[in-house]
């Protein structure tokens, strides 16, 4: 019964993803170009799912694709409203250049991440404990951020996703 249970949540899994692909295959973000407008990005890739102001008069447009895919695209914007940079966030060579643990609050995360795929609670850490899901190559991976109940980040680290076997096609 439990095997029957992994196989039913990885094709799941599997059809949220295709669907999230289907959906957003159209417009990527790694398409968008700097110098763009704004108002084009928003016309191609639709409504953001967080902005953020940048310092400098700038401003962050964020298209995650948590909790069923595995990307966080920050469109960041210049003080004119065009496009500076495009970067997938989720990317494990840069967690360790931009978490900085005891410095960043609830709100740099969001700033960079977005909401969470999932939370949890440990019975070893006092706060919450925010996951993303993100794939390095071909392995699924998890980020974990933790953050403390005044909402600081204390420590973060990277996990291997667990996914059953698919099923046996015989």
């Amino acid at each position: 019964m439990a095997a029957r249970g992994a196989v039913a949540g990885w094709l799941l899994r599997a059809s949220l993803a295709a669907g999230v692909a289907l959906l957003t295959g159209c417009a990527n973000p790694d398409q968008i170009t700097p110098g763009t407008p704004m108002a084009d990005v928003v016309h191609t890739l639709g409504a953001p799912t967080g902005r953020y102001p940048l310092p400098g008069g700038g401003e962050r447009l964020q298209y995650s694709r948590q909790p069923a895919g595995q990307q966080v695209f920050n469109v960041d914007l210049d003080a004119q409203g065009r496009v500076a940079r495009v970067e997938q966030a989720l990317n494990e060579g840069l967690f360790a250049q931009r978490i900085q643990p005891d410095r960043w609050s609830r709100e740099d995360v969001l700033r960079e991440y977005g909401p969470p795929a999932q939370t949890m609670g440990v019975h070893n850490f006092k706060g919450v404990i925010w996951v993303w899901r993100y794939a390095d190559g071909p392995v699924w991976r998890l980020l974990y951020i933790d953050i403390d109940p005044g909402g600081v980040v204390r420590h973060y680290s990277v996990g291997d996703e667990s996914l059953p076997d698919p099923p046996d096609p015989r």
